[in-house]
């Protein structure tokens, strides 16, 4: 069915080039002069190959007959990524090949996930659009800084290396936007 670019969202399958790719990385941009394009990187489902892609912000593209699943995330192992189907339990391993490593560093024991199945095979998965991580490490508070608008490095769980302001310290929950993982606010308890 064709859908317009801009719908397009990172773990949507299209088909291009006769070929069924995966969006791995959708940017929406407006240049100071010209038109606005979106830029789409994909992996093609079946050969594994790259695709970097602009079109027009208006324009047409066919998305695949997608089945969408609510799955929630159980487990990592060698095999891959183990989720279970929130409708008839059964459990869906998912390779690191479709499950981006961007997107994977993101997942939560228990996170709540659609999967995208085309022809019985996942394609894809949608993470939630922002996660709460609390910090873990993070430099000192150093008083009268807050005033300047600069971010400092901070770690939260699982590793990640996010910019946060000059205010935040360990322990304090943050929401961090899975698409591009940048930090969006403090979670409200």
């Amino acid at each position: 069915m064709k859908v317009p670019v801009n719908s397009i969202r990172a773990g949507n399958v299209i088909e291009y080039n006769g070929k069924l790719w995966v969006a791995s990385k959708v940017q929406h941009i407006t240049p100071g002069k010209g038109g606005a394009f979106v830029a789409i990187e994909a992996k093609a489902l079946r050969e594994g190959n790259k695709l970097q892609e602009r079109f027009r912000s208006g324009e047409m593209i066919e998305q695949a007959h997608i089945e969408e699943r609510e799955a929630t995330f159980l487990f990592k192992d060698d095999n891959g990524y183990t989720f279970m189907d929130k409708e008839n339990y059964e459990q869906l391993t998912i390779g690191s090949d479709v499950l981006d490593p961007d997107q994977a560093r993101w997942l939560q024991d228990g996170m709540e996930v659609n999967v995208s199945l085309h022809e019985g095979t996942a394609v894809g998965v949608e993470l939630p659009k922002s996660v709460t991580l609390a910090v873990v490490e993070a430099d000192a508070v150093v008083k009268g800084q807050t005033a300047s608008s600069s971010y400092k490095p901070a770690v939260v769980e699982g590793g990640i290396r996010v910019m946060v302001p000059p205010h935040i310290a360990v322990g304090t929950k943050l929401v961090i936007n899975t698409a591009d993982g940048t930090y969006m606010e403090r979670a409200k308890d």
